[in-house]
């Protein structure tokens, strides 16, 4: 059965046959993501703008019926996203993923997470998302590393590395921040392109903050106080080892290439990324050993230290782009 739909409804009645993974590599490139969307038209009318062109449904109707599994995916798929598609896409995902979250997460945990990944895939779609959900796994697993020998010796997470709504807040604060200018497009569209760099370079800077952190517990043969360098136990505040940081060292280069594989930075900006976040961490290092815990600094916790640590990454990787690697490549 023959059915004449107007060209100006075309995109959003066919489902792509394609959709690359990061669709703002595309535009990068002054490319049209309707490239990948093939079709082969029957009858062409010029003056009404009008393709017609066969739809077979199940029934033989010729009318279209997608079912509700493929109009979910249409919608997810849509670029670049949109509110509705970022909260369908993270029920699926959260849903589907549960048990794996809910060894990582408390319960609020989960709540707080989920409105983290609603807000990344509105604004960087679900490049960053996947980002963010390979932080989450490789966070989560070293936190489990030896729990038990941790417990033990009192530095390990609590809640046995379930992480709440606090952690979680304290982790993604930047992103988020990033993750909103990018939707209303304040400071336009190289603006975008910087929160995107620095949305990359937070969660870089964070993981690296949890990997060297756990790992160093876990394995560091001698802790040593950053500012005087003095041997400390293992898990006294701004304190580091030699085998966290070069865990945490090597976490950062994972994510940030996962950021560039992605098409989220490019591999100029990985580096970036790296080099920021190890700045950072020693200055969260130098907090914590100065300030948390002391008298008047009752309210910096793990969870404020941690916003103040991805902030600083955030916002490095965003002048060295602009100030240093500008010049550099001028």
């Amino acid at each position: 059965m023959m059915e004449t739909i107007p060209m100006s409804n075309f995109v959003t009645t066919l489902p792509p046959l394609y959709s690359p993974p990061s669709l703002r590599l595309l535009r990068r490139k002054n490319l049209s993501p309707n490239l990948f969307w093939t079709y082969k038209p029957l009858i062409s009318d010029s003056n009404s703008n009008m393709v017609s062109f066969s739809v077979q449904s199940a029934g033989g109707s010729g009318v279209p019926d997608l079912g509700l599994v493929q109009r979910a995916v249409q919608l997810a798929q849509l670029s670049p996203p949109t509110w509705q598609s970022a909260i369908l896409s993270n029920v699926f995902i959260f849903v589907v993923g549960s048990p794996i979250l809910v060894t990582g997460l408390s319960l609020s945990g989960i709540v707080a997470a989920f409105l983290l990944g609603t807000l990344t895939w509105r604004g960087f779609g679900p490049s960053g998302f996947l980002l963010v959900a390979v932080y989450f796994v490789i966070g989560t697993g070293v936190t489990k590393i030896k729990m038990a020998q941790k417990e033990a010796q009192g530095v390990a997470e609590k809640r046995k590395g379930r992480r709440g709504p606090g952690s979680v807040i304290g982790s993604s604060a930047a992103g988020c921040v990033c993750a909103l200018l990018s939707i209303y497009g304040v400071g336009g569209q190289t603006f975008s392109r910087l929160c995107e760099l620095g949305f990359v370079a937070s969660f870089c800077t964070k993981l690296s903050d949890t990997v060297s952190s756990e790992i160093g517990k876990a394995y560091g043969k001698t802790t040593y106080l950053v500012t005087t360098f003095k041997v400390v136990p293992r898990g006294t505040e701004g304190a580091v080892s030699v085998e966290g940081t070069i865990s945490g060292v090597l976490a950062s280069i994972i994510l940030a290439s996962v950021g560039c594989l992605l098409g989220e930075i490019n591999v100029g900006e990985a580096v970036i990324c790296v080099l920021a976040s190890q700045i950072a961490n020693v200055g969260e290092s130098v907090i914590g050993a100065v300030l948390q815990g002391q008298e008047g600094f009752k309210w910096l916790n793990n969870d404020a230290v941690n916003v103040i640590n991805i902030s600083l990454g955030c916002i490095l990787a965003i002048l060295i782009q602009q100030f240093v690697l500008q010049n550099l490549l001028a």
